[in-house]
């Protein structure tokens, strides 16, 4: 039996979340596959709890990306599940796991989207240059999934990759590192967790003691959950490739026995002395992966150039964020001028398949942009974006921009620097 929908969206984070609310809410029936047993991406499976890219970097932030992650955003402030607007290096809001899931369950509900967890794509088939259907597996077997459009938001482009639409891994041999998120609990709610401090206990710490050499980053954002009180960071960190499960695995392991070295490091600072490991991803944090070569990439030249975007259809608002594979350090690069770019509909339209559209990490950056573009709350704009192309794909077989973003204003997006 073949099930037929309008659209399908494969990838549950920020970026396929927005993407199957943004279809339905134009009118396509959508599917919306996880591979993982709830929704939330990075948020909920991989231990990163800290929404970047809603608001710009500037002394008085100002929001960015509205939309479907307005609704998230407000359901979770319902919830005293979110926090404020925090700064460290960039600005990000602090929120809650559990409650990520709650919430995009119900956002997903209320749309009228039919969401497949514990299901995994291992085929998809072109015909006459699109992709036809997709092959599924679940806990009954495989089925496969036809669709008049389709959505990559799976962080890794293996829609596009397994369809045999034009893909690249990173940007002429540069890939941004991954790091593992790591959750401590029982952290004093005196406790000292400033990154300078935590940046001085690891430095030190390996000057001390040659085991401690083993350590990858010394610095992070240390972030405060609104509920439990537990403390999220951003250290233990592998070069591995992603698509490579031999290679992943290895950076798991690896990642897990720097948490623990971690651990017994932060327990010296003041008010760590009772903290545990929570909770290490519990998958690895890819930062980067394959991308959709597209119809017109982003490059990070016309940002800085202020050049404005024809076919704008979202808004960027963080910086460039590199992680080095090879020394560990990072660096960040803020956007010029009012703190927010344009992102263009062509960054996420696939050159070579035109029923495809990329979201989040799996949009055409070059290697500055898609630094920035990757982060989850520039992924709830994208998501959105490329889930309303793909629904008037489904209706007319053709993508009239200003019909897409004409519906995105009508969802409450922000697409063009003027509006914020």
């Amino acid at each position: 039996m073949i099930t037929k929908y309008d659209v399908l969206v494969v990838g549950g984070g920020s970026a396929g979340v927005s993407a199957a609310v943004g279809a339905a809410q134009a009118g396509a029936r959508v599917a919306l596959i996880e591979e993982a047993g709830c929704l939330g991406g990075a948020s909920t499976t991989r231990g990163v709890l800290t929404y970047c890219g809603i608001y710009t970097l500037q002394e008085e932030p100002r929001q960015a990306v509205r939309g479907v992650a307005d609704n998230v955003i407000s359901k979770l402030r319902a919830l005293s599940a979110i926090t404020p607007p925090q700064r460290h290096r960039g600005v990000f809001l602090i929120f809650d796991p559990e409650a990520v899931k709650l919430v995009l369950d119900k956002v997903c509900q209320d749309a009228g989207v039919e969401v497949l967890l514990h299901s995994c794509v291992t085929e998809a088939q072109r015909a006459d240059g699109k992709i036809s259907r997709v092959r599924c597996a679940d806990h009954s077997g495989e089925h496969w999934l036809e669709a008049d459009a389709f959505v990559d938001a799976s962080g890794d482009c293996d829609l596009a990759a397994f369809s045999g639409a034009s893909t690249r891994y990173g940007n002429g041999g540069a890939v941004n590192l991954g790091t593992l998120g790591t959750r401590f609990g029982g952290v004093a709610a005196d406790a000292d967790i400033s990154a300078e401090s935590v940046h001085a206990a690891i430095h030190a710490a390996k000057q001390d003691d040659p085991s401690n050499q083993l350590l990858t980053k010394d610095k992070s954002v240390i972030a405060r959950l609104p509920i439990s009180g537990d403390v999220v960071a951003y250290l233990a960190s592998v070069d591995y490739d992603p698509r490579d499960a031999a290679s992943l695995s290895k950076a798991e392991a690896s990642g897990r026995e720097q948490a623990w070295q971690y651990l017994k490091i932060l327990r010296r600072l003041r008010g760590w002395q009772r903290a545990y490991l929570a909770s290490t991803g519990p998958e690895f944090g890819t930062r980067e992966s394959r991308h959709i070569n597209s119809i017109g990439q982003l490059n990070w030249d016309d940002v800085l150039a202020g050049r404005r975007s024809p076919d704008t259809i979202a808004l960027g608002a963080w910086g460039v964020e590199w992680h080095d594979r090879v020394t560990y350090e990072s660096s960040f690069d803020a956007p010029p001028g009012d703190g927010a770019y344009e992102i263009p509909l062509s960054c996420l339209m696939s050159i070579d398949t035109p029923n495809l559209f990329a979201a989040g990490r799996t949009a055409d950056g070059d290697r500055r942009a898609g630094a920035s573009l990757r982060v989850m709350g520039t992924s709830f704009a994208t998501g959105q974006a490329a889930g309303v192309a793909a629904a008037y794909y489904a209706q007319s077989k053709r993508v009239d921009v200003n019909q897409v973003r004409s519906c995105l204003r009508e969802q409450g997006a922000l697409i063009a620097s003027s509006e914020i």
